[in-house]
């Protein structure tokens, strides 16, 4: 995970010709923001489906971080179960988003679903940003935004059944052959997701990488805790509660094609190994 939040700046002089207040070597650049490594070495190594993206913070979303993180932010440390009705102030279904990008998408779900709470999950340090920044200009109080490892927050920090959705838009494909193991939708991945979904929740993908999209389809099949909720077993169209994004739409234009996967969690007693 990126160290950036920690990164120590050296003084130097404003334009003004006055001192530019900096930080001391080691002091975090948002105190009570998001951590670099939230979780540190308190869990096993393994193969990371993401990598820390560097850039540069603008003054909306440091701003945003710094009055926001406290109220609507979280770190995954993965030291703690999370009360999920305790975090949202209310006892609404809660879905969870993985990798949200600028937010701009999250957002725009939250305000069209205000009775839907989301829990985005991301480590890009500007999205988080933003995305608290347009919650609050929209009035989003649905939306919590987690820092860190995904995978983590499912297996240490929540609940058998305590999820009503999981979403996971546009993940990295690792397009490479010999990065295909980092690939979030993986059968162990599914494993983990479908202990903290309850029954008839709804696992939706999206991807404009085509031979990802067929791998997810064939994992997803072949796994019993899910069924595709399409009958002849394929793509599903992009439902209308999930917007276009500017990424998206720039990939369309570029003759991309973006598929959908909408799976349901099956009832736990309907599970049969190896269902096809």
């Amino acid at each position: 995970m990126s160290d950036s939040l920690n990164t120590p700046e050296a003084p130097h002089h404003a334009p003004d010709g006055g001192i530019r207040h900096t930080r001391a070597k080691g002091e975090p650049r948002f105190p009570d923001g998001p951590k670099a490594d939230p979780a540190g070495s308190h869990f096993e190594r393994r193969i990371r489906s993401f990598q820390p993206r560097r850039s540069r913070v603008t003054a909306g979303q440091a701003d945003a971080l710094q009055r926001l993180w406290p109220k609507w932010g979280l770190d995954i440390d993965g030291r703690r179960t999370l009360d999920l009705a305790e975090l949202f102030g209310n006892g609404s279904p809660v879905v969870l988003e993985i990798g949200f990008g600028m937010g701009e998408a999250t957002a725009q779900m939250a305000a069209a679903d205000p009775d839907t709470n989301i829990l985005a999950v991301d480590v890009h340090t500007p999205g988080q940003g933003n995305l608290l920044n347009l919650a609050d200009q929209g009035g989003l109080s649905n939306i919590r935004v987690a820092n860190g490892d995904a995978i983590i927050l499912l297996r240490e920090m929540l609940t058998p059944d305590s999820l009503d959705g999981l979403r996971v838009f546009f993940p990295d494909p690792w397009p490479k052959k010999r990065h295909h193991k980092r690939r979030l939708i993986q059968p162990d991945f599914l494993t983990i997701a479908a202990s903290r979904l309850k029954p008839g929740a709804i696992l939706h993908c999206a991807t404009d990488w085509e031979p990802y999209a067929e791998q997810m389809l064939e994992v997803l099949t072949a796994h019993p805790a899910f069924e595709n909720t399409r009958p002849d077993g394929g793509f599903a169209p992009r439902p209308e509660f999930r917007p276009l994004t500017r990424f998206e739409g720039q990939g369309l234009d570029k003759g991309h094609v973006v598929n959908d996967l909408l799976f349901r969690r099956v009832p736990h007693d309907d599970q049969r190994e190896g269902r096809q």
